[in-house]
């Protein structure tokens, strides 16, 4: 890609479900502008998906977040019985957030919590300008797990990582279906991705690319896109959670360029230390 920003990838759909707008920070000129989430500017969601089965993605977690008077939409991903894991972008400076936990519809989650900014754990080193550790947690109620609703597994704390490059990989969320569309989806989406290097995805985003991050292919105009962002990527083989959706071009979410996450093996031991949980 030549010239081209990065946005967030949440949704804010209070009046209207109009989207809020990032902002910007200086980068090269050659790339013009980079737009990275702001507290109050996010974007994210599923172009090209598939509508999910009841109980497909019994990991996933819906986040309505409230910020003063106004609101926004992104993912989450079930890692325990009391914690979702999600982005930092999502969770900076809300005051509150409804948790929606096995939904397919929306507005329709079989349970629904509200929890304060007590209950979220950002990153210490989230930097909101570079988009660098955007990763966060929430803890929620303890939640018995069913068909519904259940954890996703993480990579092992003990395993040697793979790059995982050219493995495919699912992405799931409510985020817009279109450029077009202004406004999140009622039905959750999935989409399956392939997964690329990081160098070729810092030809996009050279950046904002680290090894902290990890990126997909979106060729046919599949991709997550505004009101994804926090949601999971999972590996299709073996189920394990590798990603947290983070950020794409804004040129738009059907322009086939790469979209990147939150690699989840480089916070590992942080999810232990903040959560207690590992595999």
């Amino acid at each position: 890609m030549k010239v081209l920003v990065v946005f967030a990838l949440a949704v804010a759909y209070a009046s209207g479900s109009a989207l809020r707008a990032p902002y910007e920070v200086n980068v090269e000129p050659e790339l013009r502008n980079v737009y990275v989430p702001a507290v109050d500017g996010l974007d994210g969601r599923i172009t090209n998906g598939y509508d999910a089965r009841p109980d497909q993605f019994p990991y996933q977690a819906g986040l309505s977040l409230k910020i003063g008077n106004s609101a926004a939409w992104c993912g989450g991903s079930v890692i325990g019985h009391e914690w979702i894991l999600t982005a930092a972008h999502c969770t900076d400076g809300v005051d509150s957030i409804d948790v929606h936990l096995g939904s397919t519809i929306r507005t329709s989650p079989k349970v629904k919590y509200t929890v304060g900014r007590d209950r979220v754990i950002i990153h210490e080193g989230w930097n909101s300008k570079t988009v660098l550790n955007d990763i966060s947690l929430i803890r929620i109620p303890y939640t018995d797990f069913n068909d519904a609703i259940r954890a996703v597994d993480l990579p092992r704390l003990e395993s040697h990582y793979s790059t995982y490059v050219n493995d495919e990989a699912v992405a799931s969320g409510w985020g817009r279906t279109s450029d077009s569309s202004n406004s999140v989806a009622s039905h959750l989406q999935y989409a399956d991705l392939r997964i690329i290097s990081n160098d070729v995805c810092k030809k996009t985003f050279p950046l904002n690319v680290r090894s902290s991050n990890i990126c997909v292919s979106t060729s046919a105009a599949v991709s997550t896109c505004n009101g994804d962002s926090g949601g999971p990527l999972v590996l299709k083989h073996n189920r394990e959670l590798v990603g947290v959706t983070s950020f794409g071009s804004s040129a738009g979410c059907e322009k086939q360029q790469p979209a990147a996450f939150t690699r989840v093996t480089s916070y590992l031991d942080w999810i232990k230390d903040k959560s207690g949980i590992s595999r």
